[in-house]
């Protein structure tokens, strides 16, 4: 198998798979969104032709069950209930377990026998019986139809300069990709048939818009010699032929009686189509032409997606394969235009590209280094070299990131199931999935996301029993959003639930000697809540299958903090809680402010800062030492007791306030030097951990300078303090007090 195909199958399947378990989140929230029902037709048609294509039939076949239960669904010959939803999400679980078997040994034999047979069951049961045979039905339908009226609609008896005229039925035994088993079979007619008109339009049959088969009117032909041409070609299960002749001489009269011109064949028989057949295009279209052209116009899909708003909302485009008149032109034109505007980049070359972009970069710093001041011409050079550098950097940072929505979409389904498992109701909203992060961070973030979705289902959101005696809502609603400030992006998941019990932590804290009971006495409740993210840490007695081991919330800040970003929880008690997750947009490349602690320099991420003052802004509030910013007090970290370096403390120097949002802190230092770009390299074995430490950065002079982690730097015991025990109005009202 082609490894290049192979690997757009996968993604392929698994964007459609994601897609898919949104759209059915938001039919069963809302039985009567027809937006999603199209989406979900569109999505599983386009799984059915591509694992029958690939030669996948196990998922093949599950995806056709679980369309058949929804078609009934669709014409509300079922409703939409928990029970037929779970039905359809076992069979969407049964094919991503396919998918991955596939992926990782290269086929699948995982048989899927048993869920399709309940889902043929559920279709059986509470389906139409009138329906329930559907070749019956069908057989009935086509002997409703009037043959002349339909073949004055598809022919053009006018144009035609013939005598005899052949309607024959045609049934293909097509495969999941309809519309290519009946492209081979209408390429495979014999010339000496003159096939004159068709219903649906040939285009159509192209496209697979056709039910167990479509009709083909042929000229010259009498009904023996056309079913025999016809029978025994490509993929033809049966083919029933009639002489409708008296069709032409019908049409000539009509022509004549009118003064006009019969219809355009194709024209005219689109509206036919559409009048005869309008439940196959209802059940059938936009899905066989999406497994023909899914490379194409899946291609596109990583760019152009909307935003998910919230689990009642789709994130469909709005456009239904089946439209009339001249819409297969217009969606067309818009695959085209899709695909020229996005285009998949293979992830290898994308890393090989940036690690060139990471040597440029200190290229270009140690070049800049070594050229002297004085030499105009190098100078110059090195400016347009500079120009160059800086704009294929941003160009290659910019094509690193990906919208939150990659993650983001996966989690709705998540949230469904845990509580469909408790019995909890929950209204799940989605806000800034639009928002973009690096490659390597979007990876990464996914289980801290599914950790913090978790614990908000299984410890925030109450029983609906028990939100409704405390006045609330049956119905929880767990809010994932995401914005974006300066160079982060902040994720924050929030529940309006019952929030975190303070004292339950401080007693689940001493019990496993973590922290004594004075120290835990002395701490706000908003210190309190992060020993959740101790490790082995749960707070719930009772052991699940969701919770109670204490493992999930330490991964979270451990991922979180090595991807150089934080994590903090705020919670009210009986209202809720909220996580906020703070994450950089970019790794590796960034840009630091050089302090300098004796003869030493390290680097101090620019995101990271607020403000750069002189030493003589320290005061000292309840003892500890402290930069004042509007009525708020920032304690002071030495660095050069913070970094253990030992050496007198000069009588001057600097102090850089972080912003709050990051720590609220001041770093003091000998002095600041320079602001730069520089390659970050993570500690790695025995350094990894390191606290204060973040990372290290090779400079254009050769010289390995370390990265600070501003998050992890000891801040002194009285610092702490000042922070618990700090009231404005004990701020100094002059300069000369706080010197004082």
């Amino acid at each position: 198998m082609d490894e290049e195909l192979y690997q757009a199958f996968i993604t392929e399947s698994e964007e459609s798979i994601t897609q898919l378990n949104n759209s059915l989140l938001s039919l069963e929230s809302n039985p009567d969104d027809t937006e999603a029902i199209d989406d979900i037709f569109r999505q599983a048609h386009t799984l059915k032709g591509n694992f029958g294509a690939m030669g996948f039939d196990n998922a093949a076949t599950v995806a056709h069950a679980v369309e058949d239960l929804l078609d009934e669904i669709r014409h509300e010959r079922l409703d939409v209930t928990a029970e037929r939803m779970d039905l359809v999400f076992d069979g969407m679980d049964l094919i991503v377990d396919i998918l991955h078997d596939i992926e990782e040994n290269g086929e699948s034999t995982i048989d899927p026998s048993d869920t399709v047979e309940e889902i043929r069951a559920a279709v059986e049961d509470g389906g139409d019986a009138g329906n329930s045979n559907p070749a019956a039905s069908d057989e009935a339908d086509r002997e409703s139809v009037d043959l002349g009226s339909l073949a004055a609609d598809c022919v053009d008896a006018d144009a035609l300069d013939a005598t005899t005229l052949t309607h024959a039925h045609v049934e293909l035994d097509a495969g999941q990709m309809k519309g290519v088993d009946a492209g081979i079979f209408l390429s495979s007619i014999p010339e000496d048939l003159d096939v004159v008109g068709a219903n649906p339009p040939r285009d159509a049959i192209e496209d697979g818009e056709y039910g167990d088969g479509f009709d083909l009117f042929v000229a010259e032909r009498d009904a023996a010699v056309v079913e025999s041409e016809l029978d025994g070609l490509w993929k033809v299960s049966a083919v029933e032929t009639t002489d409708v002749s008296d069709a032409l001489a019908a049409g000539d009269a009509t022509a004549t009686a009118s003064d006009a011109p019969a219809a355009d064949s194709d024209a005219d028989a689109s509206a036919s189509d559409e009048t005869e057949s309008s439940a196959d295009a209802d059940a059938d279209a936009a899905g066989d032409t999406g497994a023909d052209a899914a490379t194409d116009e899946q291609a596109g899909d990583d760019g152009s997606e909307g935003d998910a708003d919230g689990a009642e909302s789709t994130d469909g485009d709005g456009e239904d394969d089946a439209d009339e008149g001249d819409g297969a032109e217009q969606k067309k034109e818009a695959r085209s235009i899709s695909a020229v505007k996005s285009v998949r980049v293979d992830v290898d070359q994308l890393d090989e590209l940036h690690e060139l972009v990471e040597q440029l970069v200190t290229s270009r710093i140690k070049l800049r280094n070594a050229i002297d001041v004085g030499q105009t011409t190098a100078l110059d050079t090195l400016d347009e070299l500079d120009k160059i550098s800086s704009n294929l950097q941003n160009t290659v940072m910019d094509m690193r990131l990906i919208p939150l929505k990659k993650v983001f979409d996966k989690f709705p389904r998540l949230v469904r199931d845990l509580a469909r498992e408790q019995d909890k109701r929950v209204s799940f909203k989605v806000e800034g999935a639009d928002i973009e992060l690096d490659r390597t961070i979007l990876d990464e973030i996914s289980d801290p996301l599914m950790h913090v979705l978790r614990n908000a289902v299984d410890h925030g959101i109450e029983a609906p029993d028990v939100r409704e005696a405390n006045g609330k809502s049956r119905t929880g609603t767990i809010r994932l959003s995401a914005r974006r400030q300066h160079d982060t992006v902040i994720v924050t998941v929030e529940d309006d639930g019952s929030g975190i019990d303070a004292d339950a932590v401080r007693e689940k804290a001493i019990d496993k000697g973590v922290a004594t009971r004075e120290e835990l006495d002395q701490m706000p409740d908003s210190e309190v809540y992060d020993y959740i993210f101790h490790p082995g840490f749960s707070t719930n007695d009772e052991i699940t299958d969701v919770s109670g081991r204490g493992v999930g919330m330490d991964v979270v800040k451990t991922t979180v903090e090595s991807l150089d970003g934080s994590v903090s929880v705020e919670s009210d008690p009986g209202e809720g809680s909220t996580f906020n997750i703070r994450l950089p947009v970019s790794v590796a490349i960034i840009k630091v402010l050089f302090v300098q602690v004796e003869d030493r320099e390290f680097g101090v991420p620019i995101k990271y800062i607020d403000e750069i003052s002189r030493r003589d802004r320290v005061q000292t509030v309840n003892g500890a030492e402290v930069i004042v910013h509007e009525e708020t007090i920032f304690p002071l970290i030495r660095l050069r007791e913070a970094l253990e370096i030992d050496s007198p403390e000069p009588d001057d120097g600097m102090v850089v306030r972080i912003r709050p949002d990051d720590r609220q802190v001041a770093l003091h230092c000998d002095g600041v030097t320079k602001q730069e770009e520089v390659v970050v390299t993570p500690l790695q074995g025995p350094l990894s951990g390191v606290g204060g430490l973040s990372g290290t950065a090779v400079i254009g002079d050769g010289n390995v300078i370390p990265i600070l982690d501003v998050s992890t730097l000891q801040l002194p015991a009285d610092g702490e303090q000042a922070m618990r025990e700090f009231d404005p109005s004990q701020l100094p009202d002059t300069a000369e007090e706080a010197a004082d």
